[in-house]
């Protein structure tokens, strides 16, 4: 066996006489360190090469053992290096005590030889079973980490596949996913920290609703290309089947919440399972919500004020703005100047006033985010 293969065992011991006795014991089979205090002891644990194990006497000036080993166990570096009491001391309370405080073994002296020896083995042994444990346990946690994040990727490429689907049957706008988006991310930023906010807009709970607020129109897939599509201005009948898009979306997701329980009737729901319900409990409520309005003259159900929930409300603004200031295939784009009247016009009508007046602080954040996900046409167009 190499030098470099031998487990390091630091000694501790304030007589001389000790340290030679117990180093030539270990010699051949063990590197060996020596401290001939506690004080000179914790420096030592904590440098290279660090030790594996340490025989420490109780029964020293200064720092006796009982005080070196409390200061090992509170200092990361050497909290998980076993400690052997070897001392003098033979009472049985003695024993417990060092035990108690996180001693792994404890021998007497005199010493024997054969006996110190097998309860080093056995200590490395169990101490080599728990870091092949620990690092088992690091690696299974890490394939948890890469699996769960790549199941998230998955569902969050899907529910933005779903949601795009929804918006291409509508219109030309492909990034009017991205934009209003990023118009709810500003708000949400800026409203987490007003007091009527508070406990909403936790960041937990903002990154739920950025990724659930895609979904806003995913009712539109139930309305007939007709109506979706007409270039011109829609009939009050019209009109009427188009404000059901709100309804439908908000009924599908609900489907897919109760179905998300009825198979899990039986069991507990893990974390993920938990997080899936979330996320599509708030993206109910924007799909059910972003058409409702502040004074409650909104559909689907003509909630009003906070009736309405926060996630809702914010897309209420941000799918406006983006609906004002972009070029649709039934109108042109509005200017920015125009559209901020527009929203201001609705304070405290069609939005949430304190929305309205974070839009207003934050419009120079909403100008760059519709100008950075601009459309472009299609050549041709």
């Amino acid at each position: 066996m190499t030098t470099k293969e031998r487990p390091t065992i630091l000694v501790v011991d304030d007589t001389p006489d000790n340290l030679a006795v117990v180093g030539g014991i270990l010699d051949g089979e063990y590197r060996v360190r020596v401290a001939n205090s506690g004080e000179r002891a914790l420096k030592v644990a904590s440098s290279e090469p660090r030790p594996e194990l340490i025989l420490l006497d109780i029964m020293m000036p200064g720092m006796d053992g009982y005080q070196t080993l409390e200061q090992l166990r509170a200092n990361p570096a050497s909290r998980d290096i076993p400690v052997i009491f070897v001392t003098a001391m033979d009472a049985d309370n003695d024993e417990a005590v060092g035990l108690q405080m996180g001693a792994v073994d404890y021998v007497t002296k005199p010493i024997k030889p054969a006996i110190l020896l097998a309860r080093i083995r056995t200590q490395l042994e169990l101490k080599a079973s728990r870091d092949h444990l620990a690092r088992q346990n690091e690696i299974l946690e890490a394939r948890v980490t890469r699996r769960t994040r790549e199941v998230e990727l998955i569902k969050d490429v899907g529910m933005h596949a779903l949601a795009t689907l929804a918006e291409k049957r509508d219109n030309e706008t492909g990034n009017h996913l991205l934009r209003t988006r990023g118009y709810i991310e500003v708000l949400m930023a800026d409203l987490a920290e007003h007091p009527g906010f508070a406990g909403q807009l936790a960041p937990a709970q903002q990154i739920l609703i950025a990724k659930a607020a895609p979904l806003h129109d995913i009712g539109k897939v139930g309305i007939p290309d007709c109506i979706l599509l007409k270039p011109g201005r829609l009939t009050a009948e019209e009109f009427e089947i188009m404000k059901t898009h709100a309804s439908i979306g908000a009924d599908a997701l609900d489907e897919a919440i109760n179905r998300v329980l009825g198979d899990r009737a039986k069991h507990q729901p893990t974390d993920n399972e938990r997080y899936s319900l979330s996320f599509l409990e708030v993206a109910r409520e924007i799909a059910g919500g972003h058409h409702e309005k502040w004074d409650g003259s909104g559909y689907p159900a003509g909630l009003c004020g906070e009736e309405i929930p926060v996630s809702a409300r914010l897309m209420a603004l941000a799918d406006v703005f983006d609906a004002l200031i972009c070029k649709r295939h039934y109108k042109e784009a509005f200017p920015l100047e125009k559209t901020i009247e527009i929203i201001k016009a609705g304070r405290g009508q069609h939005f949430d006033p304190r929305i309205v007046d974070c839009f207003i602080k934050r419009i120079d954040d909403f100008s760059a985010i519709a100008d950075k996900f601009a459309d472009h046409p299609e050549p041709g167009q």
